[in-house]
């Protein structure tokens, strides 16, 4: 166990600021110390979820994606990563795919929402990143998500 903490360490110090919140989400680089990443988290909420096995937004995933329109269009100089996620059921291969499919989910509803292309990357951890560990429906629930985490423009 020491070994593993250690090296665990390692890893976090060598990436720099790079670090997951307690939600799941990866805060890396300017992230860290970011006003706009705080401010993004205190007025727009980051994540949305999905039905097993889909990368289809739902009414509530709408919702949600609405508060990170509102707040994307009044803080322009500012980029996103949409990060995806699936629950561990399935092959490695093939929830990097649909966690790829449901990040891009939420990037075309931004951009169809007005929000420039170049402004949004995608990246999907599929099952490797879960936010709850468990063998259930309540787990599983939790760790299908899209996460939209805020990078400052270069």
């Amino acid at each position: 166990m020491k070994k593993l903490l250690s090296l665990f360490c390692a890893i976090v110090v060598l990436s720099g600021c790079s670090a997951f919140d307690s939600n799941g989400g990866l805060f890396g680089g300017s992230e860290c110390d970011s006003r706009e990443a705080r401010d993004f988290m205190a007025n727009a909420k980051d994540r949305v979820f999905f039905a097993f096995d889909s990368s289809a937004l739902s009414d509530n995933a709408v919702e949600v994606l609405q508060t990170q329109v509102k707040w994307l269009k009044k803080h322009e100089n500012v980029n996103v990563i949409v990060q995806g996620y699936c629950d561990e059921r399935g092959t490695r291969e093939y929830n990097l795919a649909l966690g790829e499919r449901r990040a891009n989910a939420v990037k075309q509803y931004l951009i169809s929402q007005g929000i420039a292309a170049d402004r949004i990357s995608t990246i999907s951890y599929g099952k490797e990143r879960p936010a709850v560990l468990g063998n259930n429906e309540a787990a599983w629930a939790q760790n299908r998500r899209s996460v939209t985490v805020v990078k400052a423009a270069n």
